[in-house]
Parts: C-alpha cells; sequence; structure tokens
C-alpha cells in the first residue's frame, strides 16, 4: 500500500511541474543567423548622384524580404546600428570583410551579406551581394542582379532569393539563441577577448518578415520613392521624428500600404 501510495506521489509530482507555465523548456532556436550591413554606391560618372542616399533603403528592405525565409533569422537594422555605434564605427561607413566578421561574431551571427549598386544612367542598374561566413571569414556565393532603376524592390527581391537559396543553411556553434539579448551576445564575445562597451539591448534583436511578402513584392519602388525611403530611415536613426514621419507618409502617400514605411511610421507614432 504504501508502495503504491509512493508512485503515485511521483506522478503526481511530474504531473504538476509540467502543468506550472514556464517549467517546461522551449527548444532551442538553431536557425542561422545572418546580418545584412548597408550597400556601396558603386556607381560612377552621371549615374553616381542618382543613386546617392539610397544605402539604407536597400539595406532595409533586404533585411525585410530575407526575414520571409523561415530557416533564418535576421538581424534588426536598428539593433546593428546600435552595435556599431558601441564599436565606434560609422553607420555611414563602409565596413569591409574583416569588420564584417568581428561585428558578425558580437552580434552572434554565423553569416554576413554585404555588398552595392550601380546605375548606369540610362534606366538600367546592377545590384551584386554576396555571402561571409562568420567562422571562417570564405567569401562566397558572389550574385549579380540586373534591372531597370523604376523598379529597384524587384532587384532587391531578386538578389535576396538567390542568396537565401544558395547558402549554406547548415547551423553552426555560437549562432544567438531566440530570446537571446544583443547585450548577452556580446559579452560572450569580449570574455573570448573582443572589446565592447556595455549594451542595452533593443526591443527588437531580430527583423520581423512582412505579413504579405506578394504585396511587398507587387510594389514598383521607383529611384526617387526609394531615396525618399532611405532619407526617412536616415532621419528615423537621427531621432529626428517630425521629419522622419513626413518622408514616411510621402512614401505611403504615393504607395498605400507599403509595409516597411507603414510599419516605421507607426513605430514614430
Amino acid at each position: 500500500m504504501l508502495r503504491q501510495l509512493s508512485q503515485t506521489t511521483r506522478m503526481l509530482a511530474v504531473a504538476a511541474t509540467f502543468a506550472v507555465p514556464g517549467v517546461v523548456l522551449a527548444q532551442a532556436d538553431n536557425r542561422p543567423v545572418v546580418v545584412v550591413f548597408r550597400f556601396d554606391n558603386n556607381s560612377i560618372g552621371a549615374g553616381k548622384a542618382d543613386f546617392d542616399g539610397m544605402a539604407t533603403g536597400v539595406q532595409d528592405l533586404l533585411i525585410t524580404d530575407l526575414a520571409s525565409n523561415a530557416k533564418i533569422r535576421l538581424v534588426d537594422r536598428a539593433h546593428l546600428n546600435e552595435v556599431m555605434s558601441e564599436q565606434n564605427l560609422s553607420r555611414t561607413g563602409a565596413v569591409d570583410p574583416t569588420t564584417a566578421v568581428r561585428l558578425g561574431k558580437l552580434l552572434g551571427a554565423q553569416y554576413a551579406i554585404t555588398g552595392g549598386f550601380m546605375s548606369d544612367g540610362k534606366g538600367s542598374a546592377v545590384l551584386t551581394g554576396r555571402s561571409i561566413d562568420i567562422e571562417t571569414s570564405q567569401i562566397a556565393n558572389p550574385q549579380k542582379i540586373q534591372g531597370k532603376t523604376d523598379n529597384v524592390l524587384g532587384l532587391i527581391a531578386d538578389l535576396s532569393s538567390k542568396v537565401s537559396s544558395n547558402m549554406n543553411l547548415a547551423p553552426k556553434p555560437g549562432a544567438a539563441r531566440r530570446g537571446e539579448t544583443g547585450g548577452e551576445a556580446q559579452k560572450g564575445a569580449a570574455q573570448s577577448g573582443a572589446a565592447t562597451k556595455t549594451a542595452t539591448a533593443p526591443a527588437e534583436t531580430f527583423a520581423k518578415a512582412p505579413s504579405n511578402p506578394a504585396a511587398l513584392h507587387a510594389v514598383k519602388l521607383d529611384v526617387a520613392t526609394m531615396k525618399i525611403y532611405s532619407a526617412a530611415l536616415d532621419e528615423m536613426d537621427k531621432k529626428n521624428t517630425a521629419q522622419a514621419k513626413k518622408l514616411f507618409k510621402q512614401v505611403l502617400d504615393k504607395f498605400p500600404g507599403f509595409e516597411p514605411a507603414q510599419r516605421n511610421y507607426d513605430k514614430l507614432a
């Protein structure tokens, strides 16, 4: 009788443990973490001025599009800017492969994406991209997308598709886990010898995927509007809320419901 009671008591204890909220540990998120750095304007001649001021927009929309790939996680652009600031790196400066690898490790990323864009001044554009393996520093998966300047978002979507489909998506040790803050990732890097300042983790470590990728791809974003969107992001980064809202509103007036602009506008409301 005592043995039966003891066994029953143990079973009830186990059941009670699993019934308590938060006791059951969630499975770790092992999807590879990818960081996208600002793209360079490689245009020359008359076409260069047309593409000045687009770097932030190209970076932001590529992050947004890549976030639709459920096999990977994208570092949020604002989080990347914060870490770059803590490392005394200019947000607008070019990031070489060595710096990309160092920042990638601080962010707990496994892959980085860098690239550039150029215009021929005659309505055509080229968008190039490549991936960097943070663990090995190997540059791979070079892509070159050609298209028209009246559909910059189409170029970005094509690059996103090719880069993500050809990237080795196997998880590797050292990737940031879901719920791990940027500060925790940086603390780990500091303990391994990397110099970093104390960070305050942002609300979002990873970028959110668009709710309707098909609707996003249907928007034919031209260069002029892309420059306005990029300028709005720059003003938002500078905490110039009123000017950022004004610029986002211009984009939304031309393309109602454009989710990236609407999402950022709502953040400033």
